[in-house]
């Protein structure tokens, strides 16, 4: 597949690279800066802003389909904001560039742990991650209004932490999925294991999803 893979050098963007272009995908990589990408047969290196959508469009054409993986950044002041902001600059972007599938990686803060009451609400939610999940969290209403795209939000695991490929999780929908007393955890390689599942076989059309150990 032809597969624009936006943020593709980030802590999450760099695996999901990996794993696409070790399944034979092309791929096009959004980045602000090409110079950390390194050459590969399968892979064309573009710089881009989201927040020129404009532009965005032209990037995206020709593709089967768009991964975000977008982030801000945590140092980012205003994270919520850019966040939102980015994330519907890609929306637009993908609908006018005719590309139907979007996988969007957001946060666990908005997955449920207990009715009607969210991760992010919690008292023990760290404060320096609030904006930033906000921001996912509210990425999710807006794709959940959307009905052209054919979209895909992965939250992952509470603890989303450095580590192997194995290739063995339990996915789940919309609750934080625990180990006992003890939020989940996984790794970004299965992460990006389960986000190329799901670019291959679709089983999660306009719904939100979820991973862990």
């Amino acid at each position: 597949m032809k597969i624009a893979l936006i943020g593709a050098t980030g802590y999450v963007g760099a695996p999901l690279l990996q794993e696409a272009l070790s399944r034979g995908h092309q791929v096009t990589a959004l980045v602000r800066q090409p110079k950390k990408l390194n050459a590969h047969p399968q892979l064309t290196v573009v710089e881009a802003d989201v927040h020129d959508s404009a532009a965005l469009t032209q990037q995206l054409h020709g593709h089967d389909a768009v991964i975000s993986a977008f982030n801000p950044g945590w140092g980012v002041a205003e994270i919520r904001e850019q966040f939102i902001a980015g994330s519907r600059s890609i929306i637009a972007a993908s609908k006018q560039a005719g590309v139907k599938r979007l996988l969007v990686v957001g946060g666990a803060g908005s997955l449920y742990v207990a009715p009607n009451v969210q991760l992010i609400d919690t008292p023990d939610f760290p404060a320096e991650y609030k904006e930033g999940a906000e921001g996912a969290r509210q990425t999710l209403e807006i794709l959940r209004g959307e009905q052209d795209l054919e979209w895909t939000f992965l939250s992952p695991a509470a603890l989303l932490l450095p580590g192997p490929r194995t290739g063995k999780f339990r996915l789940g929908r919309e609750e934080l999925l625990m180990n006992g007393n003890e939020p989940g955890s996984i790794s970004v390689a299965d992460l990006a294991v389960a986000l190329l599942d799901e670019v291959e076989q679709p089983q999660h059309i306009r719904q939100r999803f979820t991973l862990a150990y």
